[in-house]
């Protein structure tokens, strides 16, 4: 099981379910998992690259299709799949200072690619991903296919096909 994203953890202590001291335990635990990953990067810094180019890649040829906003709208509609393992690392993909290559995840485990992204109408979306799981790194990635739709507030919410 996974600790609940900080966007979550925040809005939980904003309503006073848990705690400072929680809020603080559970951010650490994220902290704790971006460094361990610098430390990778740091260790094996030509793999690092390779990453990075190979995210980048993908991201530059999403966003050149679709638009860089489009993309970050299908990420977010992603975290929100509670039942999702990659949606803990798309939390914050909103954030347009955040470059849309580092949620993209070639190589390193567990790995995460939005691989298409087909818009049918304005409000309706396919898109397909493929992710593989942390508990078993050495499986192969599944591959997923999502329908999105905008709500109401032209908000687009995520569901399996």
């Amino acid at each position: 099981m996974h600790p609940p994203t900080p966007d979550k953890l925040m809005a939980r202590f904003e309503r006073g379910e848990i705690d400072r001291a929680e809020l603080h335990a559970q951010m650490a635990l994220h902290a704790r998992a971006l460094i361990r990953e610098m430390e990778d990067d740091h260790l094996n810094p030509a793999a690092a690259l390779l990453e990075r180019l190979q995210s980048a890649r993908l991201a530059r040829r999403l966003a050149r299709r679709h638009g860089p906003r489009l993309v970050r709208e299908c990420l977010v509609a992603l975290s929100e799949v509670g039942d999702f393992p990659p949606a803990e690392r798309l939390w914050n993909a909103s954030h347009p200072d955040l470059p849309l290559h580092s949620f993209m995840r070639m190589r390193r485990k567990p790995v995460f690619r939005l691989l298409s992204i087909h818009q049918d109408s304005p409000a309706h979306l396919r898109c397909l991903t493929e992710h593989g799981a942390e508990e078993d790194p050495d499986a192969r990635p599944k591959r997923t296919t999502w329908h999105m739709e905008r709500d109401t507030q032209w908000r687009l919410r995520a569901a399996r096909a």
